[in-house]
């Protein structure tokens, strides 16, 4: 019996991880949330920010729109991908749902999930991402990914960009993470 040569076996373990990634990037094909349960994931996610942001009811009541998503799933070997289901509210009402999907290169294992918030704070930055066909972090627009003290009030932190972003993970606020080339499509619900 011939022995496979190291880099075609890598070569099919490359093809083996991009059709897994493919099933855990694009999951709309296989499972995709209904409205209800967008909304529902939706809701809990913004009780937990105001929970644990300091001043975040305040934030959010200051913000022209939030776009949400309960659950982001990265996953890769090497290659990875991630993709979640949101929601955008203006004035505290569903108004749209979105996807986002991202991939990226380099030396990662494992699989998360994480929640992430993007405060609109101008009604440009908001019409511009609404008029938008995919609207992608650094590219269409730019996003602060916040970063504050313990204690500190969110209010209290100057933000140099229309768009604040925050990023939860299963223990808290994750200030390690950031958004760029992550990309968010308008989806039908």
């Amino acid at each position: 019996m011939k022995q496979v040569p190291l880099n075609m076996r890598l070569a099919m373990m490359a093809v083996s991880v991009l059709i897994v990634l493919m099933g855990i990037t694009f999951p709309e094909r296989v499972v995709a949330a209904s409205a209800a349960e967008i909304n529902i994931g939706v809701d809990a996610t913004l009780q937990r920010f105001k929970r644990e942001v300091t001043g975040g009811s305040q934030f959010l009541r200051k913000a022209e729109g939030v776009l949400v998503f309960p659950s982001v799933i990265k996953a890769g070997f090497v290659v990875g991908g991630e993709y979640g289901e949101g929601a955008l509210r203006v004035g505290g009402r569903t108004v749209a749902y979105y996807s986002t999907a991202g991939a990226s290169i380099g030396f990662q294992a494992g699989a998360q999930s994480k929640s992430v918030v993007l405060v609109f704070l101008t009604q440009r930055a908001l019409n511009s991402f609404r008029s938008s066909d995919g609207w992608k972090v650094g590219v269409d627009g730019s996003v602060a990914v916040v970063k504050w003290g313990v204690g500190e009030d969110v209010n209290s932190v100057e933000l140099d960009k229309p768009v604040a972003g925050f990023i939860f993970g299963n223990k808290g606020l994750m200030y390690n993470l950031t958004l760029e080339g992550s990309k968010f499509s308008r989806i039908s619900r």
